[in-house]
């Protein structure tokens, strides 16, 4: 090999050497910028996805009060008719004290 030739080679070397050392600060720089983009914006992902849950724990405990008010409503009716029943039953009895007949007697 001429010596112009290994001259060449070295120079080149040590110029993409001195390029890289002169980079790496600044190639450091950009990979924690990310690093702190990436992070910040997790964060911020994860409260947004702590609020959508809030939100949809809400309605879903809102549905689950309001069903548990329905079930509530449906009892209290029933207990009604029960009483209602009861006394038709209470009534119907008392008829039939007084004409001196109860219903299955023969």
């Amino acid at each position: 090999m001429a010596p112009e030739i290994i001259i060449a080679v070295i120079t080149a070397a040590s110029v993409l050497g001195a390029a890289v050392v002169a980079a790496i600060p600044a190639l450091l720089t950009v990979l924690k910028r990310t690093r702190t983009a990436v992070e910040s914006q997790g964060e911020e992902t994860r409260a947004v996805t702590l609020d959508a849950l809030d939100a949809v724990g809400s309605r879903l405990e809102a549905r689950f009060n309001a069903r548990i008010d329905d079930v509530r409503d449906d009892i209290d009716d029933l207990r009604e008719n029960v009483s209602r029943v009861r006394e038709w039953q209470a009534g119907h009895d008392a008829e039939h004290l007084t004409i001196g007949r109860m219903p299955g007697d023969t």
